[in-house]
């Protein structure tokens, strides 16, 4: 072979090898699209659509609406994909025309089903297909042109009181997905990876294991293992093929003076190898849990400025901790089911936090914050590239719970909390609630500042391109701040309470601004109106 030759044999082999990396580089999805529930499989909701701006956001007007038959729980996660928008509720699944508000199609599903809280969070989307869960534990895919059934699968999961409210997540050819219903005697939460074609399950993945370590810190034999249930979606690095997971709250809820052990993996953010399975790593974010506080936000992957390749997991503890995503990869070793512990780097609060770690009692009362539906609910962190930020809503609100006198475990499928009283007996008057939107540097934790929200903000945390940040209130009021402040340069009330996905896209020529509204539910009972998809332009 000449010199000549050699050079261009060279230069071809160089070539062939940056075309293989860039072909194994996971595809970003396109700008004008919203095609999972946290925009990307990493979960940062940033839209760098750039249309709307600090500037001229003051002249965003509805453009239109579209209004539910149903007044729904509508903590739905809007999708967009190539101009139609899809989205959910506890029986109903939506497409309509992005731009127009006009539908597409629609359908319902008649089965009974146990309501729990009549919620479902949303689709996933793939190769044209929709993909969600039942109130009865089936998934089910769907024609994304018409919505035609194309499998439903019932999961492999024994127990009353399962429900699959997540929307799951969907790539490489399957659909990731979680129950839940940890919260009811003997139930634990599983991890389920499904063929996208017909919907057969690839593995499946146990919070508690069958066998080993994890499944002896369970202690009491007493007490039906239940717990580590799934409310909302998942992420995915794509690149590396780790699935990360947030594994609710053992039960009995608060009573730990019976439940002693440390219950792995509830309360654990979870990495897992994609294809298999596989434990890889977590971190038990919340040890010894006696507050209901639930790891229940999809965990954000980010890539910080400086490079440092971060786990962003904002919670019902009041804390957004911030994880070392680079110690973890798919050769990590275990013995036996004794997975490594993903390295803690920061964690800040992200709303009021009083007595956390003041023991319950059985004798009276002890008041803490936040209470069980305080913190960050079901949306968690966004990260924004553009100020190298991440974005949390919260909710202050406080609770006062006082342990039962004895142990007694309810029947099968009942909520467990081991308290006296009910639900909102024990949490602090709603007249008392407020809302936080904190900016904190995603470097290393710290607040650069606080939008103080006059009711609790659980809806999308959005922010974009065009240096805004967009989230909104259970009273309705939607907000839209400039990202380096805080400042409010926006504001307008729907006349609804809001829960669900606040989506940045573009359909139509144009930027457009989607709100999921109308969330009836305990979080806000005097929600008026049917449901509504809002939608609005710069004019």
């Amino acid at each position: 072979m000449s010199k000549h030759h050699r050079h261009l044999f060279v230069a071809l082999a160089a070539l062939a090898a940056c075309a293989e990396a860039v072909s194994a580089a996971p595809p970003a999805p396109q700008s004008a699209d919203w095609p999972a529930y946290n925009r990307t499989l990493a979960g940062d909701r940033y839209s760098p659509l750039a249309e709307i701006t600090t500037a001229n956001v003051g002249r965003l007007t509805l453009r239109c609406a579209y209004t539910l038959p149903e007044a729904a729980s509508f903590q739905t996660g809007p999708l967009v994909v190539d101009g139609t928008m899809y989205f959910t509720t506890f029986k109903g699944s939506y497409a309509t025309d992005a731009s127009r508000c006009t539908e597409k199609w629609s359908r319902h599903d008649s089965s009974a089903g146990p309501p729990g809280l009549a919620v479902n969070r949303g689709f996933a989307y793939l190769d044209g297909r929709l993909f969600r869960g039942t109130a009865d534990a089936h998934v089910i895919a769907l024609d994304a042109a018409d919505g035609r059934v194309l499998w439903d699968r019932v999961l492999e999961v024994e127990g009353a009181g399962i429900s699959i409210p997540m929307a799951p997540i969907a790539a490489n050819g399957r659909v990731y997905v979680g129950n839940a219903g940890g919260d009811t005697v003997g139930v634990t939460g599983h991890v389920y990876a499904l063929d996208a074609r017909d919907g057969h399950v690839i593995w499946r993945f146990d919070v508690v294991p069958a066998h080993g370590h994890a499944r002896h810190t369970w202690t009491n034999p007493r007490l039906p293992i239940s717990g580590g249930g799934f409310w909302t979606s998942f992420t995915l690095d794509e690149a590396k093929g780790i699935l990360y997971v947030p594994a609710g709250n053992p039960a009995p809820d608060f009573d730990t003076l019976d439940r002693t052990g440390e219950d792995l993996y509830a309360d654990s953010v979870i990495a897992i190898d994609a294809a298999t399975g596989r434990l890889l790593a977590y971190n038990q974010l919340v040890k010894h849990d006696t507050h209901d506080w639930d790891v229940d936000s999809a965990p954000t992957l980010a890539t910080t400025r400086a490079g440092r390749r971060i786990i962003a997991s904002a919670n019902k503890d009041g804390l957004l901790s911030i994880l070392d995503r680079s110690r973890v990869g798919r050769s990590a070793a275990t013995s036996g089911d004794r997975a490594p512990v993903i390295p803690l780097l920061s964690q800040t609060p992200t709303t009021t936090r009083e007595n956390a770690d003041v023991p319950l009692s059985r004798e009276h009362p002890v008041h803490f914050c936040p209470g069980m539906g305080g913190g960050a609910e079901w949306n968690g962190a966004a990260f924004s590239p553009l100020t190298d930020s991440l974005f949390v809503g919260a909710v202050d609100l406080c609770a006062r719970v006082q342990l039962v006198r004895e142990l007694a475990v309810p029947a099968t499928g009942q909520v467990w909390f081991g308290t006296t009283g009910s639900m909102a007996e024990m949490v602090d008057p709603p007249a008392m609630a407020r809302g936080w939107l904190t900016a904190f540097d995603a470097e290393n934790g710290r607040v650069r500042w606080k939008f103080k929200a006059p009711h609790q903000i659980v809806a999308g945390v959005t922010p974009t391109g065009g240096d805004l940040v967009f989230t909104a209130d259970v009273d309705g009021d939607v907000f839209a701040l400039d990202q380096r402040n805080g400042l409010v340069l926006w504001q307008t009330n729907t006349g609804q309470a809001i829960g669900g996905g606040i989506v940045v896209y573009r359909a139509g020529g144009h930027e457009l601004l989607g709100i999921a509204s109308g969330m009836k539910s305990f979080e806000s009972p005097g929600s008026l109106g049917n449901s509504r998809i809002l939608v609005y332009e710069l004019r």
